[in-house]
């Protein structure tokens, strides 16, 4: 059954704004797969805070175009869908190429990341770096570690300090408190 131009509008803006609100788009092959393992699917992204929509190929070229993305043909060939990363890009790379290396269905063809297209081995380069909150404490832990060393280093000479008072203190009270 032909769909009206009317809704194919509708599909096209639909795209365009989850284009516009995304931070990364995965561009997936997905034939082959089942309605459950596209449930499956479906709920493992939606958790690592992203969206899965199949894409009508023509309409999704409209609409990246629309969206201002340059488009490849190799990206919108054959059963497309899609994979909309709103919140931690790397989580949402992580989940797709672990279902992609999993099934035998799913082949990840490559994307965008910031309006700019990516390959697939980008997608796995992506996929490999760690967590967000990760990636966070290690840029802490980075700014600060000078500061934390400069403390030490200022600390020392009194700490140094200390303990020639304490060593010369305690061989006059062991002195005094012994009986003569």
């Amino acid at each position: 059954m032909a769909i009206s131009k009317q809704r194919k509008e509708e599909f096209v803006t639909h795209y365009v704004d989850w284009l516009n609100r995304s931070q990364a788009v995965f561009v997936t092959e997905y034939s082959g797969l089942s309605m459950k393992q596209i449930d499956d699917l479906r709920r493992k992204i939606r958790e690592a805070g992203g969206e899965f929509h199949i894409v009508k190929n023509t309409l999704g070229k409209v609409a990246f175009q629309q969206a201002g993305l340059q488009v490849s043909e190799k990206l919108l060939s054959g059963s497309t869908a899609c994979v909309f990363s709103y919140q931690d890009t790397p989580a949402l790379a992580k989940v797709v190429t672990e279902f992609a290396r999993t099934s035998e269905f799913v082949k990840v063809k490559g994307g965008y990341l910031d309006k700019r297209e990516i390959s697939a081995d980008q997608v796995k380069a992506l996929a490999e770096l760690p967590p967000l909150p990760v990636l966070r404490a290690q840029l802490l832990g980075t700014i600060q570690a000078p500061a934390s060393k400069l403390v030490r280093t200022l600390a020392e000479p009194a700490r140094g300090l200390a303990a020639v008072i304490k060593a010369y203190a305690e061989p006059e009270a062991a002195q005094s408190a012994a009986p003569a």
